[in-house]
């Protein structure tokens, strides 16, 4: 289960439509900073910033492939965010329940 930082850290970098655009490029293929750049409409020193971000969090991690740096998306830590949004929903629909079964016995 993610820590409520680590769940934090993540949705920090998630709320950034840039860093969306990069994973869903970077979930199509491993790129570099450079080939990120030529897709994206932010210019390379922009998208580090953003690569740097995705890292911290775990969400993207680099490979170096010769000469070059290539970054590609990690699933687990966005498998690991989804199923405790899952658990977190799956206790706000137990509670909702027990609450609707005390209202509905106070109306009898």
């Amino acid at each position: 289960m993610s820590t409520h930082s680590e769940l934090a850290s993540v949705f920090a970098a998630l709320s950034d439509e840039t860093r969306w655009e990069i994973l869903t490029e970077l979930g199509r293929a491993d790129q570099s900073a450079s080939s990120l750049a030529t897709r994206l409409p932010v210019s390379r020193q922009a998208i580090a910033k953003h690569l740097n971000a995705l890292q911290a969090c775990g969400l993207v991690e680099s490979v170096k492939v010769g000469r070059e740096v290539r970054y590609r998306a990690l699933g687990a830590e966005l498998n690991k965010t989804a199923r405790t949004l899952e658990r977190i929903g799956a206790e706000w629909d137990r509670r909702l329940s027990a609450i609707k079964e005390i209202a509905e016995s106070m109306e009898k």
